[in-house]
This record gives C-alpha cells, sequence and structure tokens, in this order.
C-alpha cells in the first residue's frame, strides 16, 4: 500500500469539512476520489499535502505518519499537487515555473534530467521555454502546471480538478496524460468533478458526499452503479 488514510477528520478551524474518512491508493494506481463541487475532495488532498492538520485519524505514507509534518516535508517524501486553477506564476517564464517545482531537490543534474523528462512529455513547453506562463492558453498552463508538480519526481501525484475550465480536446489530451504517467510509474489520486472521464481512466473509485465516503469499488463497477448513473452521469 502506498497511501492510506483512516478514520480522518478535517477541515478549517471549527468547521469539519471531512468526517470518518478511510481510504486507499496502491502503488502504481489510479484511483479517482469523485463527487459534487463542495463534497470534500480538496480538503482531502489538502489534508495529505500538510496543508490542513487533521483533527483526528492517521495517514500513512509508505510505512510512515505523515499527518502532523509540515507540508515541505511531505513533498521530500515523494508527494506532489497539482493544484486546482492552476496558480501558476503568470510573469515568470516557463522554464522559471518548472524550476520552482523543484525546490527541494539540490542536485542540478537531478533537476535537469527532471526537467527533460517533462519536455519529453510537453514539447511545448520544451519550446517555448523562454515565454511567460501568463502568455499560454489554459490547456498550456495546465501542461506546465502538471510538469511543475512532476519537478520533484513524486511517487505519488494528487490531482485536483485538472480538467476544469478546459475544452473537451484538451480534456482528453490531459486525461490521456494521466494514463501515460501511470505507465512511467507514478500513483495517482485523481479529485475530479468530470465523473465519467476520471473513472474511464482509473483503477478504483470513491464517491465522497457531504464529506463522508458513500461509496467505493473498482472503477469499470462504479460507471455501471445505478446511484452513480444518476447521481452523476445524467443516467
Amino acid at each position: 500500500m502506498m497511501i492510506e488514510l483512516q478514520d480522518i477528520d478535517a477541515g478549517y478551524g471549527q468547521v469539519h469539512i471531512v468526517r470518518d474518512v478511510t481510504m486507499d491508493v496502491d502503488k502504481n494506481e489510479i484511483v479517482a476520489l469523485v463527487g459534487a463541487n463542495g463534497a470534500g475532495k480538496s480538503t482531502i488532498i489538502k489534508t495529505i499535502s500538510g496543508l490542513l492538520r487533521v483533527s483526528s485519524g492517521s495517514i500513512v505514507f509508505e510505512g510512515k505518519r505523515i499527518e502532523n509534518m509540515p507540508a515541505h516535508k511531505i513533498i521530500t517524501n515523494g508527494i506532489s499537487l497539482v493544484p486546482e486553477g492552476r496558480r501558476l506564476f503568470p510573469y515568470m517564464t516557463v522554464q522559471e515555473n518548472l524550476e520552482l517545482g523543484a525546490y527541494v531537490e539540490s542536485n542540478r543534474k537531478k533537476v535537469q534530467k527532471n526537467m527533460e523528462w517533462v519536455f519529453g512529455l510537453f514539447p511545448v513547453l520544451d519550446e517555448r521555454r523562454t515565454q511567460l506562463a501568463g502568455t499560454f492558453s489554459g490547456g498550456e498552463q495546465q501542461m506546465l502546471t502538471i510538469g511543475r508538480a512532476l519537478m520533484s519526481r513524486p511517487k505519488f501525484l494528487m490531482m485536483d480538478e485538472p480538467s476544469l475550465g478546459l475544452s473537451p480536446v484538451i480534456v482528453g489530451e490531459v486525461f490521456k496524460t494521466v494514463k501515460v504517467l501511470q505507465n512511467e510509474g507514478v500513483t495517482i489520486l485523481l479529485v475530479e468533478q468530470n465523473v465519467r472521464k476520471s473513472l474511464e481512466v482509473a483503477n478504483r473509485g470513491y464517491v465522497l458526499e457531504h464529506g463522508r465516503i458513500v461509496l467505493s469499488g473498482r472503477a469499470t463497477e462504479l460507471l455501471e452503479d445505478e446511484n452513480v448513473k444518476k447521481a452523476y452521469l445524467g443516467m
């Protein structure tokens, strides 16, 4: 097991957003965490990232408890995040944004090797490495955001709404990239409102409603579940 959450309660101050969440992701899996806007999906990944503290419960990553670990230490353990809304530095170049993603790595040869890996995944970034990030289209910015998260060469990558605000063609490219990363050995937690697309690429899935896991199973099974069809697939 790569990561396991056990009975997690978390939120903001005295307000609990997620309660009694238990879930896990095995090595080299894609696991989809799906649900409506406001269900608590982003709260879960912020908690894993160390941006939010748990009120109770445990998070174990590769056998190590990390729920009270500072965010910058969690990154060095091999966890990275593609945030919702991209959050690039628009007045910095592609290369500068990527280098920020590698700030935990002091070995310049490794940084260069990781950058070449990212350029191999997204050739347009290589072609425009000196261009300001803010001049990119939404799809290109999403490529750069994913690339920045990959610069630390994570074992476990969390993607928060990677298809949000993108055209259908670019959405398809993003989900193809998810599968490519899995083939490259990256384990992925995919947090999405696009339930159909995320379950089509995932191995397993969890359905979150009002801060609680209400359904879990193989992704193919969830796609055929009548409750999922009615609530999320418009069927």
